[in-house]
């Protein structure tokens, strides 16, 4: 069995049944005998009506989903429902991409070998589906993963993270309810983690979706079967940069947002901070007062801003970061303090030392960092300087600065005037480098989880 507990004070909500590996052999073959049967494969239509009416049924549990994303994850409850909505139209999103999913004709008679022939290309399922995923969005990132496969066709298999499985289990449930057969679209709550890693690296899957670390992802990456696909999405050390010409009273509040949103347990958290020399005291001054303000605490509160971490151990490591960052030079201008088990106070560093942790590893906690520079092209060559990448930002209102940043940050989307953590779900969302392997987003999604097939007719 596997307790679940609020993540904000620790108490029990309920224990849940594990899967052993008969179970996840189970259905592993449930997944491949139904795929394997194309008589079984649904119309576009179906999948379109089963999205639609999941979606329905998702509306109508929408408080439901909310309370229990911040009970189990620790989200603030109007952060809750914000994903709520989100996973809703996410499910919609699916549906209506049925409708540009197509293949295309490819030309003939180009040549005289060519002559004479008709060409096109259709979509099909690639296959099973295994879907790993993380804790900090326990109902939108199982839709990202869960929603194409039911739009395309193909089996999944998801395994929720074991902190925040209930949102998930939940979903499946409406999924089975909304008239998907189960072997369609199964979940799998491993007894220990060994069983996750057999998921994935099973002969049979032919795409893995994983969201989480980089150290896990890339081993499961390597371990894949011949063939078989893979996006990862990981996380980064994301950069912002502030130039002189910046709106002060325009940019603070989405950098806040940015930083601290869901304890900064995003992969696309703003956690450095590069400000023009003339202007960061002013700029610190206004961050930091605003930081003070953040009200943190009991994520089922309406007026809460900031809630918990995910473990106490994730308390334990935020806050052993922001200690070495102080004891290597780096001022802490508000917060750090612990507030409750897994609670810290929103904290502000200046000037961390380039080897201190928070400079060059994800943080993943409610901290970041403000450096100083003089230069703009400094300031990229420091924000790109790590192995991690994923989004940036760029705050200006001088064009030439916003462009000529945009184009040098090595990112895989530049935010100009707007946070790091952006995201809406249908746009191309990609780790680089260490932080990830193709792209999400609904409809890429869509596309890498179906194969071409040419079909050719030779003309009397």
């Amino acid at each position: 069995m596997l307790q679940v507990v609020q993540a904000y004070d620790r108490a029990p909500i309920t224990e849940i049944e594990t899967d052993d590996e008969a179970a996840l052999e189970r259905k592993l073959q449930a997944a491949q005998q139904i795929f394997a049967n194309r008589d079984a494969w649904l119309k576009p239509h179906q999948r379109i009506a089963i999205l639609r009416k999941l979606a329905g049924l998702m509306e109508a549990r929408r408080d439901h989903f909310a309370m229990q994303i911040a009970r189990e994850g620790g989200k603030p409850l109007p952060d809750a429902i914000v994903e709520t909505n989100r996973a809703i139209d996410g499910v919609h999103n699916a549906a209506d991409e049925l409708r540009n999913l197509a293949g295309r004709e490819i030309p003939m008679g180009l040549s005289a070998a060519a002559d004479g022939r008709w060409a096109f290309t259709t979509k099909e399922p690639i296959g099973i589906v295994a879907a790993i995923s993380a804790f900090n969005h326990p109902l939108n990132l199982i839709v990202h993963q869960v929603a194409p496969a039911i739009a395309t066709g193909c089996p999944v298999i998801v395994k929720p993270a074991g902190t925040t499985p209930l949102s998930c289990l939940d979903f499946v449930k409406l999924v089975h309810e909304a008239g998907l057969p189960e072997a369609w679209c199964q979940s799998f709550v491993p007894a220990e983690t060994a069983l996750a890693e057999k998921l994935a690296t099973d002969p049979r899957i032919a795409f893995l979706s994983f969201i989480g670390s980089a150290k896990v992802g890339w081993y499961l990456h390597s371990k894949l079967a011949p063939g078989a696909r893979s996006a990862l999405e990981h996380g980064g050390v994301a950069p912002a940069i502030v130039d002189k010409s910046a709106r002060l009273d325009a940019i603070i509040e989405p950098l806040v947002k940015g930083g601290y949103y869901h304890a900064g347990q995003v992969c696309v958290s703003t956690q450095r901070i590069y400000v023009h020399d003339s202007i960061v005291n002013d700029f610190t001054e206004r961050l930091v007062a605003r930081v003070k303000s953040l009200r943190t605490g009991d994520p089922t509160l309406k007026d809460t801003e900031v809630g918990p971490l995910i473990t106490p151990k994730e308390a334990d490591r935020v806050a052993s970061w922001i200690d070495e960052a102080v004891k290597g030079g780096a001022k802490l201008l508000t917060g750090g303090r612990r507030l409750s088990e897994t609670t810290l106070e929103p904290a502000v560093l200046v000037d961390p030392a380039p080897e201190a942790r928070i400079s060059r590893e994800e943080i993943f906690g409610p901290a970041v960092a403000i450096y100083r520079f003089r230069e703009l092209d400094d300031a990229i060559a420091r924000a790109n300087s790590l192995p991690v990448s994923f989004q940036s930002s760029i705050f200006a209102q001088d064009i030439d600065v916003a462009l000529r940043a945009a184009n040098r940050l090595e990112a895989s989307a530049v935010m100009i005037n707007d946070p790091t953590s952006f995201r809406v779900d249908w746009m191309p969302f990609a780790g680089r480098r260490v932080s990830g392997y193709g792209t999400g987003g609904i409809p890429y999604t869509m596309h890498d989880m179906t194969q071409d097939k040419m079909i050719l007719l030779k003309r009397p």
